[in-house]
């Protein structure tokens, strides 16, 4: 008989900014006549496993988001990064800790699949040992291999991190990088941005100081390694199309409004 998994209460936290050094504006960028912070939270609700809000360092982002019948919170724009806006928001919204588990979604992932949003979840689920659960897709693409801007997953598969009993697939994060690694046979894994923390982990990874390989690398996610957190990474099929230049947002539109 297959044990039953422990119920869970997720909150999909999506941090948002005006600020972007490629793409100014970016969350309120057009696309079929919505802005695209309102594409990413209709995504996300998508995934039907909790309730989901904005969470705003501007308030021209908070209003866009109230108009489209979502929920947003307002929030210092000057937090130092999207994790810490999370978190504040969350806290925020549900001061007595309901929500166990908080899930990071960044606001420029129109396109993103609702069904890879759960998975964050279904990982924290069937591996109890994990802190925080994060995806990556295989890349065999050579320029990918070596673009420092694509982060390298470096992954450690055993038999407590099969996917028996659940639908998802995953490894213990060893090591995050922008090198080309590892070397060898076999695949290299691209780094998707998208988390789902425990809550006492996301405290705990807020209250700690940015860590020497997290400055080295430029790699937040190195800071909960560094402290002995435990990262487990879901495997999916397709890299999500993030936005981050004008080509990007094009490219977007035409994806979801099938032009092209």
């Amino acid at each position: 008989m297959n044990e039953e998994k422990p119920k869970t209460s997720p909150l999909i936290v999506i941090p948002a900014r005006m600020a972007s050094s490629r793409l100014p504006g970016k969350p309120l960028a057009d696309i079929g006549g919505q802005p695209m912070i309102v594409h990413v939270l209709e995504r996300c609700k998508m995934a039907n496993i909790g309730s989901v809000i904005v969470a705003c360092a501007e308030k021209e982002i908070y209003d866009a988001v109230i108009s489209a019948g979502g929920k947003a919170v307002m929030t210092n724009p000057e937090l130092p990064s999207g994790t810490d806006r999370v978190r504040i928001a969350a806290d925020l919204i549900d001061p007595d800790k309901v929500h166990d588990i908080i899930i990071n979604v960044q606001g420029d992932l129109p396109t993103i699949d609702p069904q890879i949003i759960a998975q964050c979840v279904e990982i924290l689920a069937l591996q109890p040992k994990a802190d925080i659960a994060t995806l990556a897709v295989a890349t065999s693409d050579s320029a990918q291999k070596q673009d420092p801007n694509v982060v390298k997953a470096i992954l450690s598969f055993n038999s407590e991190n099969g996917d028996e009993g659940g639908v998802t697939k995953s490894g213990r994060a060893l090591y995050f990088t922008r090198a080309s690694a590892p070397t060898g046979d076999g695949p290299v894994w691209h780094h998707i941005g998208i988390y789902a923390y425990r809550r006492q982990a996301l405290d705990k990874f807020c209250s700690l100081p940015p860590s020497p390989l997290e400055q080295r690398e430029r790699l937040e996610q190195l800071r909960a390694l560094e402290a002995g957190m435990r990262i487990d990474v879901g495997l999916i099929n397709s890299e999500p199309h993030g936005v981050d230049t004008p080509d990007d947002l094009q490219y977007a539109r035409k994806l979801i409004l099938g032009d092209g």
